[in-house]
């Protein structure tokens, strides 16, 4: 066992007008499995980039082992698996890869395939595989689980579960249970260590936050009574110091002495209240910074003149000679709200892609209803570029409505004179979903619409598809979420 001390530390982007981290203390112990939370553009990959030494910062970072990140960078996708490990770890033995690899379900053969062949799945386990054959290391996994279908996160929780000495940033509630005892979390103003799981975290969080919202009111009454008294106290201290001058030079036959030094211990006790008054508004006012601001979104969505919105009977996808999937059937009614599951490759985004028009090969019989409305949610969001702005014109939605929603979604307003490609990547995917809640559509066909985006704004997006009951398809692997929403589950 050793310790990871930060103390004081200070960063900043260059060019921005806030700290992102202003002087922060705290202490890991490198056996710890520390799941790492907080809302996006909050700073959880740039800790990571700091611990790496990636960038200049104020305070100081001390450990007594070395770091390595997760993802790997591949430079050469079209080598064999095998020398993308090797290259990670030079002369690790062979069947300490395989055990590894044993361990997390992957096959010996992938060893003697060439790296982009793999799935992206394959190839993230392979990445972990090789990060956990790195000695002496603490280990900083950033989002593993953003190309893991269900099981594949099951496995990789169980995997990591038996690991230990790592920070794991994910916001899949689940896969955090299976695999940390601590949890990191960066809060609205300040970072706070706590043992045991997320669950766990997550349920002494409500039990804070329902304790200072219980308060709220009597903390505003006091808050209010004190800024009272402190002007009060004010205009005290004031009239003692004008009643000492006029005294002094009203010209009367008294003892000016004693009348100005008992003004000035009036003047000096009304400068004391009025000090601790003060005090004691800013340690009220603090008890309210914490509570993460998680307002209720809104959908309206159009109402379609049939019930069925569209079916797939016995459908077939090809690319090419190629079967993707095969006797697919199900039916989208008003007011369903699916889970497209199945392993990665199974053929979810191609029947996304035959639902949503796009030119593409299939057997059997496909309808859809006519002049049908719908809203999509890619998982890409590569092609973001520019400011907000342009983009709500482009796309034909009220600016002012985008921009409320994100703001609800944690965004700052600072945000909104940014490009978008400077975005985190869960900030990207909450442009794409407030672009859709925007939208007047019959059916939201969601692709993984929660790649990167932080837990609060899941239960956010959770609590508007469970009020307002929309027409939804979506493909999503956070067990909870599938659970929390789906009322009919379409396995592929």
């Amino acid at each position: 066992m050793s310790l990871i001390n930060v103390a004081n530390l200070t960063f900043a982007y260059e060019g921005s007008y806030d700290n992102l981290f202003e002087k922060v203390n705290f202490q890991l112990d490198t056996d710890w499995k520390l799941g790492f939370t907080g809302r996006n553009g909050r700073g959880k990959t740039t800790f990571l980039r700091l611990l790496l030494g990636d960038y200049e910062y104020g305070g100081k970072i001390s450990a007594n082992v070395g770091f390595e990140y997760f993802p790997f960078h591949v430079e050469h996708m079209e080598d064999h698996t095998i020398d993308v490990i090797n290259g990670i770890v030079p002369d690790v033995p062979l069947w300490e890869i395989m055990r590894e690899l044993t361990l997390l379900k992957v096959s010996e053969d992938v060893l003697y395939r060439p790296f982009d062949s793999l799935s992206n799945g394959e190839q993230t386990k392979v990445l972990l595989a090789a990060l956990f054959l790195k000695e002496n290391s603490f280990l900083l996994i950033d989002e593993p689980t953003n190309h893991l279908d269900i099981e594949a996160r099951k496995l990789v929780g169980h995997y990591l579960n038996a690991k230990s000495g790592y920070i794991l940033v994910s916001h899949d509630r689940s896969f955090l249970d299976r695999c940390v005892d601590h949890i990191l979390s960066i809060n609205k103003t300040n970072i706070e260590i706590r043992k045991g799981n997320f669950s766990d975290w997550w349920e002494n969080k409500r039990r804070q936050d329902h304790f200072e919202l219980a308060e709220n009111e009597k903390l505003r009454k006091d808050i209010r009574r004190l800024s009272e008294s402190a002007k009060r106290t004010s205009n005290w201290s004031d009239a003692v110091e004008k009643t000492k001058f006029g005294t002094l030079n009203s010209g009367s036959d008294v003892d000016r002495g004693y009348i100005g030094h008992k003004a000035a211990k009036m003047m000096k006790r009304s400068k004391s209240i009025e000090h601790r008054q003060q005090s004691a508004i800013e340690d009220k006012s603090k008890l309210l910074k914490n509570i993460e601001s998680a307002e209720s979104l809104k959908l309206s969505q159009l109402a379609y003149h049939k019930n069925q919105l569209a079916e797939l009977d016995h459908v077939s996808i090809y690319y090419g000679e190629k079967q993707v999937c095969s006797d697919i059937g199900f039916m989208i009614e008003q007011g369903d709200r699916i889970a497209l599951t199945g392993r990665n490759g199974s053929g979810k985004s191609s029947v996304i892609k035959l639902i949503l028009g796009e030119k593409i090969d299939y057997s059997g019989t496909f309808r859809k209803g006519s002049q049908l409305k719908i809203s999509y949610v890619s998982q890409i969001t590569s092609h973001l570029r520019g400011n907000l702005t342009d983009y709500a014109r482009d796309n034909g939605i009220d600016e002012s409505l985008f921009k409320s929603i994100l703001r609800k979604l944690d965004f700052s307003r600072v945000q909104f004179e940014k490009d978008m490609s400077d975005f985190s990547g869960g900030q990207k995917k909450k442009v794409l979903i407030a672009k859709s809640l925007c939208e007047k559509a019959h059916l939201h066909i969601w692709d993984e619409p929660l790649n990167f985006i932080d837990v609060i704004s899941r239960m956010q997006i959770e609590e508007l598809l469970l009020e307002y009951k929309p027409t939804l398809l979506f493909v999503e692997h956070d067990s909870e979420f599938c659970e929390n929403i789906a009322t009919k589950i379409v396995k592929l």
